[in-house]
């Protein structure tokens, strides 16, 4: 296992180098740890890249799987995230100054959502912070390189070890989700809150358990070794069983962001630490789609006002950016919020349909379902102007409607608001597809569910 975890290691740090050099050479196809189990329920063999890992991209079909998370709950492998260490006797100095949140009463066992920002104010990186001791945290986000190089740069007394590698991510979210969980352990979390983590054991198996809510609904994670990956993954799907548990595919994984009006890094925006000093852009180009075309990639780049994370941020403390966003607070706020979008059904009806009509209309570009497995923007009209930028289209099945995020002008970000999204990239034949303003989340927010007294 050892030999693998160095395999491992070596391959995502060529990934990291190179992103955008050739699948054989520079990016040799990494899989799960718990690839091995996962592949006993994948008759259809199909991966796709999330990260620097390949997943399944659908166990059974992307209907059932997208309707877990409301209906029981789901089994899906993050294990493609990036895992930073920071120790030292700075490290909750560092995060402080790195992060927008106030860490001031961060205590051992919390969880923290990390928005780290540039001078300008953009967002950077976000992410997940949990505190695991006095001078010991981990950060978990799409990438840690903004948090490593930012280090770098300064004279902390800290030290940052990137431990993506050696580390597997879970998650386990749903109604029905504590049952699996306290079933898998043999313990009862009744008493974890939202936000709090501990240690627990899973036959044998040193685990950390989460209790986080990337599904809007009640929902855990779950950490460990690389190497005990394959085992924890096949205890938690057996102990599921009896709770309608469903292993989740990549290709329905971020249908739940969109209901739970979470913008996802590399998806719905693209961080500025795209673009830092010295290290190489970490997406392809050619890899974004959607009708929007940017002036400029930074026009791809959201403050935290955009993406309805303003209210987060504590401006009392030192942190980096903080002048940008007193700059802005100070001038009104951001110029753009976050809302939702619900296109309109007939609209969307005709896109599917229109390769079953007869004629020589040109066809438009297709819509992949439940979305398009990358990022993808798309232009916002009001009276033929420009007002904002959709992303995420994404097919609910729990909702029955095309939903999608939008970053549109304040004044226009009010619920009922009627507004056309161009549909198609430039050059193909593009459609105007009617769409409602609508309140985020979409769903309503379960994640801090009382469960003390089931």
């Amino acid at each position: 296992m050892n030999d693998r975890i160095d395999e491992y290691r070596a391959a995502y740090a060529r990934l990291k180098a190179d992103p955008q050099g050739s699948l054989i050479d520079a990016r040799p196809a990494i899989f799960s740890p718990a690839i091995a189990a996962q592949d006993e329920h994948n008759p259809k063999t199909a991966l796709k890249r999330f990260g620097p890992q390949y997943l399944v991209h659908e166990f059974t079909n992307w209907t059932e799987e997208a309707l877990a998370h409301s209906e029981s709950c789901y089994l899906g492998d993050w294990s493609g995230l990036a895992k930073v260490v920071v120790t030292g006797p700075d490290a909750h100095a560092f995060l402080s100054w790195l992060g927008m949140n106030d860490l001031s009463r961060f205590e051992i066992g919390r969880i923290k959502h990390h928005v780290q920002l540039d001078e300008q104010g953009f967002v950077a990186s976000e992410g997940v912070l949990v505190r695991r001791g006095e001078q010991e945290f981990q950060y978990t986000a799409g990438s840690g390189d903004w948090l490593l190089w930012r280090l770098a740069q300064g004279e902390w007394d800290a030290e940052a070890v990137d431990v993506s590698p050696e580390r597997f991510v879970f998650g386990v979210q749903g109604p029905r989700s504590i049952g699996v969980l306290e079933a898998a352990l043999g313990a009862s979390l009744r008493d974890l809150a939202f936000n709090r983590f501990r240690p627990a054991s899973l036959d044998g198996l040193a685990v950390e358990v989460l209790r986080t809510g990337i599904s809007g609904e009640l929902g855990y994670e779950i950490h460990g070794p690389a190497e005990a990956a394959n085992d924890v993954w096949r205890r938690l799907r057996d102990a599921g069983g009896p709770f309608g548990l469903r292993e989740l595919g990549l290709r329905s994984q971020s249908v739940q962001h969109i209901e739970s009006g979470i913008a996802t890094n590399g998806l719905d925006y693209f961080p500025s630490s795209a673009v830092t000093p010295g290290k190489a852009w970490q997406f392809r180009q050619g890899g974004v789609g959607g009708s929007f075309v940017p002036s400029a990639f930074s026009d791809y780049f959201r403050r935290p006002g955009e993406l309805g994370w303003d209210v987060r941020g504590d401006l009392s403390h030192e942190f980096l950016g903080r002048d940008a966003l007193i700059a802005e607070r100070e001038a009104g706020g951001s110029a753009r919020v976050l809302m939702g979008l619900v296109w309109n059904a007939e609209d969307v009806a005709e896109v599917l349909t229109a390769p079953l009509r007869a004629g020589d209309e040109p066809l438009p570009e297709p819509m992949e379902l439940p979305r398009l497995q990358g990022p993808t923007f798309d232009t916002v009209l009001v009276d033929g102007r420009a007002v904002g930028v959709s992303s995420g289209r994404a097919l609910s099945p729990a909702l029955r409607a095309m939903i999608s995020l939008v970053a549109i002008e304040r004044s226009l970000a009010v619920v009922g608001t009627e507004v056309i999204v161009v549909w198609g990239a430039p050059g193909t034949a593009q459609r105007e597809l009617r769409a409602t303003v609508a309140a985020l989340p979409f769903k309503p927010d379960r994640r801090r569910v009382d469960v003390t007294a089931a």
